[in-house]
């Protein structure tokens, strides 16, 4: 069992009250002498602040906008280890606030000598769907473990090891296409990428498979550069100090692909990664050579550190070759969408405006943050060669270059197949509640209940 499902329970004896409250009404039927001990410690029913009074009862101040997700995890980590009776709250809105309540105990403690358990228990009112909020939670928790493991213990091998965990548990199935053979079942990008690993690091392509073959097809594709020097074009050393994180795409089909499967969702899956390491030997791919990729399209190596991009495309063409009723990827792509939106708001770029309308009301259902970035035809043409049909890079001078990488990539979407790109950080990069530093998972659940309105499926 998840060690998460023990932190929610709908009965429980001995429970100290917890009262969500804010700035306006906190010291509402509260007795003369609690009111005087919270005054006392300064509180003010401030939203994140929290207390524990005499007579067990909790108060935690949450926002005026109500108990979103994250509207509890600060006092899930401040209060003293216990049960608390969540109060006043309707099943729905305890949902939600009981999922940052569980990730704000998250650690990733591999590494540690000493190691806790989580210790803070909320009973949620009967009639609440925990299951539901376990299967998001242990869904987000595995894209935090795997961003956060260092290359070391997550090369491209380990992320195979991920993947057909996760078939096996679901009972769906996982191939993978390993080293020189991708050159034999023609995915050369895929192999140029990652040839310069070294021995037992070799570049895969990673495919699952689980569900109902008559039901819609869902294909998800994520980048799984597990690490990233910039090949020839060398990154500067703080450029790789997160590098680590840049199989963060896979990490997040992976994560994705748990909460399916883990739902029951009625869909055909399949789940592509190609896995490379972008290291730097004598055979290492260089700039100005010419790959032929698996669409047949020949793309010009304007910069080796632009190689993600490269191990999707090859990806992307085989899936559109299966022909899905909707096509995602996510990939820790540019630099650009950081500058631009910073790393809350993964850049989300749609060709179908159905698809565009079912991601904008699941992202604020799930209270899951993406933002809409165009895909804009006339950059297209920055992506020119003259000795090959594309460049990897643009000509645009550093201008839009999380939109002209999303263009890179439609060109190898068949047109007619529903897409749609996720340019994510994968990254917490200052702790907020609910949200330790580290490696975190944008979207998913947003995309989950999209994936469901898109194809009208029921839950």
């Amino acid at each position: 069992m998840s060690k998460f499902r023990s932190l929610i329970a709908t009965t429980a004896d001995n429970a100290i009250s917890l009262r969500p409250v804010q700035t306006d009404n906190w010291s509402n039927a509260l007795g003369n002498d609690q009111k005087a001990w919270a005054e006392r410690h300064g509180f003010k029913g401030e939203a994140g602040a929290s207390i524990l009074l005499p007579g067990d009862i909790a108060l935690a101040g949450v926002p005026e906008r109500g108990l979103g997700p994250w509207a509890l995890a600060a006092a899930a980590l401040s209060l003293p280890s216990g049960t608390y009776q969540l109060e006043g709250i309707d099943s729905e809105s305890a949902a939600s606030a009981a999922l940052g309540w569980c990730l704000a105990q998250y650690k990733f403690d591999r590494y540690l000598s000493s190691k806790s358990d989580p210790s803070r228990v909320l009973i949620v009112p009967e009639g609440t769907d925990v299951d539901a909020i376990m299967r998001q939670v242990e869904a987000v928790a595995l894209v935090r473990d795997l961003v956060n493991t260092p290359t070391e213990d997550m090369g491209p091998a380990d992320l195979q090891d991920a993947a057909e965990a996760l078939a096996e548990e679901f009972g769906g199935t996982c191939g993978t296409i390993v080293g020189d053979d991708l050159l034999d079942e023609n995915f050369p990008t895929i192999h140029a990428v990652g040839r310069a690993a070294a021995e037992g690091r070799e570049p895969r392509l990673i495919d699952l498979q689980w569900g109902n073959e008559n039901a819609p097809k869902v294909t998800l594709v994520g980048k799984g550069v597990c690490f990233d020097t910039g090949g020839l074009d060398l990154k500067p050393a703080a450029g790789m100090l997160l590098m680590k994180k840049d199989m963060g795409g896979a990490a997040h089909v992976l994560g994705l692909a748990r909460l399916i499967m883990s739902s029951g969702t009625n869909v055909n899956l399949r789940v592509l990664i190609p896995a490379v390491e972008n290291a730097v030997d004598g055979n290492a791919f260089r700039p100005g050579d010419v790959i032929t990729t698996r669409k047949g399209l020949s793309v010009e190596i304007g910069n080796t550190d632009a190689e993600g991009r490269l191990v999707l495309c090859d990806a992307l063409a085989l899936a559109c070759e299966d022909k899905p009723d909707l096509l995602l990827d996510f990939a820790t792509l540019t630099g650009a969408a950081r500058v631009a939106l910073g790393p809350d708001l993964p850049a989300t770029y749609a060709n179908d405006e159905t698809l565009w309308a079912s991601i904008d009301a699941a992202m604020k259902t799930e209270t899951d943050p993406l933002w809409r970035m165009p895909l804009w035809a006339p950059y297209d043409e920055t992506l020119s060669s003259d000795i090959a049909d594309l460049s990897n890079i643009s000509d645009s001078g550093g201008f839009a270059g999380s939109i002209t990488a999303a263009l890179y990539l439609q060109r190898f979407v068949e047109t007619g197949t529903t897409w749609a790109h996720f340019d994510v950080f994968a990254w917490v990069p200052k702790p907020k509640p609910g949200r330790p530093k580290g490696g975190d998972a944008q979207g998913i659940r947003a995309m989950h209940t999209a994936i469901k309105d898109f194809l009208s499926l029921d839950d």
